[in-house]
């Protein structure tokens, strides 16, 4: 009798197991949304980590016009000290000032002012995500210089100009004269203390502020590390499944149907074309440079302080500069120390960069240097019979960025004075201030 119950027992909890498995693989549904959408959880691609706007567009001068002589700084942390400030600062009634402006340069660099250089035009559409302005809609408008009118903050007015490349609009907005005050005891009251400049008039438009005196800068070296292609590889092309690689004299070769990607390691250079890409591109400044930004962000392409320099919406490309940690812009006759991007409608169709990153300083090797005076370069370009003084646009300190031909490959970055002139950069070097000019991309 036990023994007829114990199979009774048993066999009813194996009809009961029977029944939950078949329930089970009845009403089994695979989840098919991870595979649906699996581009969602494929991994980023990324060297380095994102940059905030305000990193990438930045100034990189300013200048203090303070009992009738010129102050100013390029020191990174000093600009960003002030910028701080700035942001914090709510514009209001903002307009077109232009048609009101008798002496555009008084306006800019008349005495009181504080004036916010940045290397080119920026879209105040890009901007305003930066600065905060009280009006949901504001002008549409390009500006290169901010002009802080310091000595009417005594008058109860907190002016502050916005003004466009080769003043060609201003506009005009207002801020608390309390903040202004504050930045009058922060920063336009201590002007003193920073670098002296002196003026020169290349034209009627134009006023150059060039450093005056002799100056110390720092001489680096650098150990250079080489970024992973197959990265880049994995960020740019479309479908990298389908990307072939070949190598060919030390220069790396990656290609599709469509695009092609190159990088060099004699010159550490990258280069990545899509000539299929559509060329009827007609968006807007601030299209162009946001989705530069984006583009770079999109796979962490900041391997270095690299800042906005310069736009050309007619040919589409959009340019950014190598800065040092000093504040100082790096230049390289073979792009070394340039991001270029090329845009079609809804592609790029070229993206130039180096395939290096200046992550291992080597301190040892340091040494600070004085620089021939602003005075001197200045005299120098002035020497030379081909001269128009109206096309020279700037003359500032910088670095020349050179590889060494060592095992190691250093990179070196020596002072050097650099001047634009008729829209190209050229190189004034110690020894040149005797002999000829270097011409630079």
């Amino acid at each position: 009798m036990k023994y007829e119950n114990s199979k009774s027992v048993i066999l009813i909890f194996l009809i009961l197991v029977s029944i939950i498995l078949t329930w089970n693989l009845w009403t089994y549904q695979p989840n098919f949304d991870m595979m649906e959408s699996s581009n969602d959880y494929v991994a980023e691609v990324t060297l380095k980590e994102k940059q905030e706007l305000q990193e990438i567009i930045t100034p990189d001068l300013v200048l203090f016009h303070h009992n009738g002589q010129h102050y100013g700084t390029t020191n990174a942390v000093e600009v960003d000290k002030m910028m701080d400030e700035i942001r914090k600062w709510s514009f209001y009634d903002i307009e077109n000032y232009s048609d009101n402006v008798e002496n555009i340069k008084e306006l800019v660099h008349g005495n009181g002012n504080a004036e916010i250089v940045f290397p080119a035009d920026v879209p105040i559409e890009i901007y305003r995500s930066v600065l905060k302005f009280e009006e949901k809609r504001i002008p549409a408008f390009n500006f290169n210089r901010i002009i802080i009118n310091v000595e009417n903050s005594e008058k109860g007015n907190g002016i502050v100009y916005f003004v466009s490349s080769d003043y060609q609009k201003v506009y005009m907005s207002h801020i608390s004269p309390a903040l202004l005050n504050e930045f009058n005891r922060n920063f336009f009251k201590n002007a003193v203390d920073y670098q002296a400049y002196f003026a020169f008039d290349a034209s009627e438009q134009r006023t150059i502020f060039i450093p005056d005196g002799k100056l110390e800068m720092m001489e680096y070296k650098y150990l250079p590390v080489v970024l992973n292609s197959e990265a880049f590889k994995e960020a740019l092309f479309s479908d990298p499944s389908f990307v072939q690689r070949g190598t060919i004299s030390q220069v790396e070769e990656y290609s599709d149907v469509s695009s092609k990607m190159t990088v060099d390691s004699n010159t550490n250079m990258l280069l990545y074309i899509n000539p299929n890409a559509e060329s009827n591109y007609v968006e807007n400044s601030y299209d162009l440079l946001m989705r530069s930004i984006d583009f770079i962000n999109g796979h962490g392409g900041w391997t270095d302080p690299y800042r906005y320099v310069a736009k050309d919406e007619k040919r589409k490309s959009v340019k950014f500069r190598l800065y040092s940690t000093d504040g100082y812009p790096v230049f390289n006759e073979s792009g070394m120390s340039e991001i270029q991007e090329v845009w079609g409608r809804n592609e790029i169709t070229k993206y130039v960069r180096p395939n290096i990153a200046l992550e291992l300083p080597l301190t040892t090797e340091m040494a600070k240097v004085t620089v021939p005076s602003g005075s001197e370069a200045l005299e120098f370009l002035k020497s030379r019979k081909s001269f128009k003084p109206e096309l020279l646009e700037q003359l500032v300190l910088g670095y020349r960025m050179t590889r060494a031909q060592d095992v190691n490959k250093l990179i070196l970055l020596e002072p050097s004075w650099f001047y634009r002139y008729n829209q190209e950069w050229g190189q004034i070097t110690k020894e040149d201030l005797g002999g000829i000019l270097h011409g630079l991309e």
